[in-house]
């Protein structure tokens, strides 16, 4: 049967402004298109976000039909300054949602999936409102603010983690399901020998990857630096450190002593070369975003967490915390950590590869590596709202 003849799922997706929104709905669409067309049916997506957020380059490069709405944020603890922006967005709220009810109705979805971020209230608004099944869900650990409000009317509520049940409003803990963080596939396909050859590490020495996400991090860019001389007798460091850091890492690096040289890798950013290099990974420093320990958990690697703080919520505190009180991860949780308290850390992961060994055991007993198809699934059963 030709595929334009096969009967359609219309999906509405709404989600993003940072990666950790919007790369766990792209996995999802993914792993729906394939179980849409294991049924003989075709998948048709509308992604709806804002024209500056990162959904809006990641759908053009994915040819995803794409439509920007207009949306505001609230700053919780706003300066005089944000205070303003504040009165600003809260006009442009009201217009959002008359923008994404006229995009809902054009679609016409069969379903809407909403990842987070705050383009996501009005879409989940307009398909509470045009009676459209919402399948809303939540990546952290807690609740976000967005999702705080889409609970209340969501359908279906996915969410990462069964801790995450308790913090929902009472009223939506009994449509909750737990999928888990939808993690790209590429990242389950690594390979530790390839990673190896790729930087000239020795298999025999373990390695350490640092990485601060894709813009890196000064924080921990600075600590590195600090301990490179100490760590660098016992371990390999790949070091992701971003665009800002990549100059003066490279200085660092060439002032050391040949040894050690060959030893640390700095990097301004990894591509599709990522995987691989998280497979020849022995520990990794990292903060503790939703996405990235998603990608810990699911491919079982020890960490010493270094969360952002503030975060909306804290959460990347609290996120780092679950991970160690699950024995998968140390975590750094003061707001300024030294970088002697970083090489204590990791001169005991160093030194026993039994406990590396026990605490990769524990983060994949956290991760979901099927959490784009159980999310997938939910996404394509959710009934309409009665």
């Amino acid at each position: 049967m030709p595929a334009s003849s096969r009967p359609a799922v219309r999906l509405c997706v709404t989600g993003g402004g940072t990666g950790g929104h919007t790369y766990p709905a792209l996995t999802t669409v993914a792993a729906a298109r394939e179980q849409a067309a294991a049924r003989g049916m075709d998948l048709e997506v509308m992604w709806v976000g804002t024209a500056t957020g990162l959904e809006a380059r990641v759908t053009a490069e994915h040819g995803i039909p794409f439509t920007a709405i207009t949306t505001g944020k609230v700053r919780r603890s706003p300066s005089l300054r944000e205070l303003a922006t504040n009165v600003a967005d809260a006009f442009r709220v009201p217009l959002g949602i008359l923008q994404a009810i006229s995009a809902v109705r054009r679609h016409r979805p069969d379903v809407v999936l909403s990842t987070g971020g705050y383009v996501a209230v009005p879409i989940g608004i307009a398909a509470f409102l045009l009676r459209r099944p919402l399948v809303m869900h939540e990546q952290i650990t807690s609740l976000g603010l967005a999702n705080r409000v889409l609970s209340r009317i969501a359908t279906r509520v996915a969410v990462s983690h069964a801790s995450t049940v308790e913090h929902l409003p009472p009223s939506a803990r009994s449509r909750a399901v737990v999928t888990g963080n939808p993690v790209r596939p590429e990242m389950l396909r690594g390979n530790r020998e390839r990673g190896l050859r790729h930087l000239g590490f020795d298999a025999g020495l373990p390695v350490v990857y640092v990485t601060g996400g894709a813009q890196g991090s000064r924080q921990i860019n600075t600590l590195v630096e600090a301990v490179l001389p100490r760590l660098l007798p016992h371990a390999q460091v790949l070091h992701q450190c971003g665009q800002a850091g990549i100059d003066r890492l490279s200085q660092v690096a060439a002032a050391l002593p040949e040894w050690m040289r060959a030893r640390y890798r700095p990097v301004a950013f990894l591509g599709a070369e990522l995987p691989d290099m998280l497979a020849a990974a022995d520990i990794v420093i990292s903060r503790s975003g939703a996405g990235t320990l998603a990608e810990l958990t699911a491919v079982g690697k020890p960490s010493v967490l270094i969360p952002l703080i503030p975060t909306g919520g804290d959460e990347q505190r609290a996120n780092a915390r679950h991970l160690a009180e699950a024995g998968a991860a140390r975590a750094l949780l003061h707001a300024d950590p030294t970088p002697d308290q970083l090489l204590a850390e990791l001169g005991g992961l160093l030194d026993d590869p039994r406990l590396r060994d026990e605490m990769a055991r524990a983060a994949r007993a956290l991760g979901r590596i099927d959490a784009a198809d159980a999310l997938a699934h939910l996404v394509l059963t959710t009934p309409p709202p009665r």
